[in-house]
């Protein structure tokens, strides 16, 4: 009889002990039987015979988890903070045998043809084996892409191309596919079974040349692999915000320095981790060659007489416009007009949102909902008027107003499905949507030839955030929302903000603003300092604040990190718990871990390299 240490897929518990009569490879998948459960898990190691009763292997696979998985793994349990089975379970083991067994054939590609200036930026690329594209938007950097893995595929290698959201991969495999056909591959979370089965048979078998898809296609088998992409790197989507809280972006990176092969980060405004790390390759100007103008409108939020005449002008020429609003539904909030209190989730510290097809008020933190409140609670006698405009109320006053032009919602709360997003990309790109009207969705590197009007909304609430990336998220979303527009056709970009005297001067110098907001951080802020933000939530909020106080106080004492900040969250309860949070800095990511394991409490939640502050 063997016994063997098996790491539980998904699971925060420590591996267990295992019997099993054959033996077994190291990293085989197998699978078990914890309690009244079937769970699959990993072979971590051969052990002695332990001195108390184990439970047989009940069935082990035909596929393994590759010792660069396994170490994958390894590295993202001890930098996240999460179980071994946790982070092993993002992974799908290969299959048992060898890919050099099989026969491959590379099928007919188009030719891809670039410009002078793209060839240039493709011999940078090849040149480096981390390296950036900063290319604005229009610029072809998916030009640059592709002819990239076609001299990948020449050499008999795979590619992996990652983009920040499923929103993304249906213009995106069309494009592929244009060029490079079957051997396109995608892959997310919106797939079927069916087609998840079919997909992963194609990479299994090697006919999938070209693997493209969000965070988690950097956790599929893929033999071979040759070249990395990480398209608009500076997306928040690529940061987990549920354990393993890894950041796919630097995993990539990780990964790719693990097999020895080049990654390209691509984006039209990069971060500034990324831009002060990497070499990079400044591409500008748009393929088109269409211009651009901007005007900035004073105002809060509100569909002003400015932008209805500009949405008019724009119908009259036959041509397409979008409009940006970072809030969904009809409005953000309800406040009585005679007390001004503000219609909170019962369970949440925020306000709720109103939905007037569904006549309710809805929590966007816990998907709580009731009918709307005709009076105010706590007054019995004021009218709860509403704030904060919404998708769904701009796209009902157009619809209302302007009956002859065709109006379309773009949010998650109309956007459920796969097929709903490709149905409304599909209409918008044949010209049967005139006016786009949508959340950051808008901005994820879509291409709208015949957009000439981009109307942003509400960024003076993303500048004004306590956040320390608040200046570099609105103008990047500004910068990526207006280069939606224009790509053949002069366009006209109407801003609502009264900080034009922030946004003006970098709309078209990005990098200008990159190099300002180093000294902005210098000495205090990532790229310069790591930070590790920690939260405790509980449903009794004294439970939280003593095991935050309590870990607090050990982290003093050690003195190896600053302790920034303690206290109750910006957003203080969500979902009936409490929530208390750390936030330290350091010169090192060793010594925050090695601080924080030592620190460690119960309900700590560590969430290393944070993007999310509230």
């Amino acid at each position: 009889m063997h016994y063997y240490k098996i790491i539980l897929l998904g699971s925060p518990l420590e591996p267990l002990t295992y019997q099993s009569e054959p033996s077994l490879l190291p990293y085989q998948h197998v699978k078990v039987k914890l309690r009244n459960r079937e769970l699959f898990g990993c072979v971590a190691e051969e052990v002695a015979q332990p001195d108390f009763k184990t439970l047989s292997i009940l069935e082990s696979m035909d596929e393994h988890f590759s010792s660069q998985q396994y170490k994958s793994a390894k590295f993202i349990a001890e930098y996240y903070f999460s179980s071994l089975g946790e982070a092993l379970g993002l992974f799908i083991p290969f299959l048992s045998g060898e890919m050099e067994n099989r026969t491959e054939e590379i099928g007919e590609v188009q030719a891809i043809v670039l410009s002078k200036k793209q060839d240039e930026a493709l011999d940078f690329l090849r040149k480096h084996k981390v390296s950036l594209l900063f290319g604005d938007t229009g610029s072809g950097k998916t030009e640059i892409y592709m002819k990239y893995f076609s001299e990948i595929l020449q050499d008999e290698k795979r590619v992996l191309f990652l983009m920040p959201e499923i929103s993304l991969t249906p213009q995106m495999q069309i494009r592929l596919e244009k060029f490079f056909g079957e051997m396109v591959v995608m892959w997310h979370s919106k797939l079927t079974k069916k087609q998840k089965i079919k997909n992963l048979d194609a990479i299994y078998d090697g006919s999938a040349k070209i693997i493209a898809g969000p965070r988690s296609a950097l956790f599929l088998p893929i033999e071979k692999l040759g070249l990395i992409i990480v398209d608009e790197e500076h997306d928040e989507s690529y940061k987990s915000s549920s354990r393993p809280r890894y950041q796919a972006r630097d995993m990539a990176i990780y990964t790719a320095s693990q097999l020895k092969i080049p990654i390209v980060l691509g984006s039209a405004t990069p971060s500034l981790t990324s831009y002060s790390k990497f070499p990079h390759f400044r591409l500008k100007g748009g393929h088109f060659g269409a211009k651009r103008r901007v005007v900035f409108e004073p105002h809060t939020e509100e569909i002003t007489p400015l932008i209805e005449h500009s949405v008019m002008e724009m119908s009259k020429k036959g041509d397409q416009g979008m409009v940006f609003i970072p809030t969904r539904a009809n409005f953000k909030y309800l406040i009585c007009d005679a007390c001004g209190f503000t219609y909170e989730c019962p369970f949440c510290s925020v306000g709720m949102s109103v939905h007037r097809n569904t006549r309710s008020v809805q929590c966007h933190y816990c998907n709580y909902s009731e009918a709307i409140p005709q009076k105010c609670p706590k007054c019995a006698h004021g009218d709860l008027l509403s704030s904060r405009l919404g998708t769904a109320e701009a796209t009902s006053y157009f619809k209302e107003h302007y009956s002859h032009i065709e109006v379309e919602q773009f949010d998650r709360d109309v956007i459920t499905t796969q097929n709903k997003l490709k149905s409304a990309l599909r209409r918008f790109n044949e010209g049967k949507t005139d006016l786009l009207i949508g959340t950051q969705m808008l901005s994820k590197g879509h291409d709208y030839h015949d957009v000439t009007l981009a109307v942003v909304l509400g960024l003076d609430n993303i500048l004004n955030m306590s956040d320390y990336r608040a200046r570099e998220k609105a103008l990047s979303l500004l910068i990526q929302i207006a280069g939606r527009s224009g790509r053949k056709k002069e366009a006209l970009v109407l801003v609502q903000s009264f900080n034009e005297a922030f946004f003006a001067p970098y709309i078209e110098y990005y990098e200008q603003f990159l190099e300002e907001e180093m000294l902005f951080r210098e000495g205090m802020y990532p790229p310069y300092k790591k930070l590790c933000r920690i939260l405790f939530a509980h449903k009794y909020a004294e439970k939280a604040r003593v095991e935050m106080e309590q870990m607090q106080a050990r982290l003093a004492e050690l003195g190896t990190v600053v302790v920034v900040g303690a206290g109750a969250a910006p957003i203080e309860r969500i979902a009936g718990k409490f929530r208390f949070q750390i936030l330290l800095r350091a010169d090192k990511s060793t010594d925050i871990i090695r601080a924080v394991r030592s620190c460690k409490t119960e309900l700590a939640e560590i969430d290393m390299d944070p993007m999310e502050f509230n």
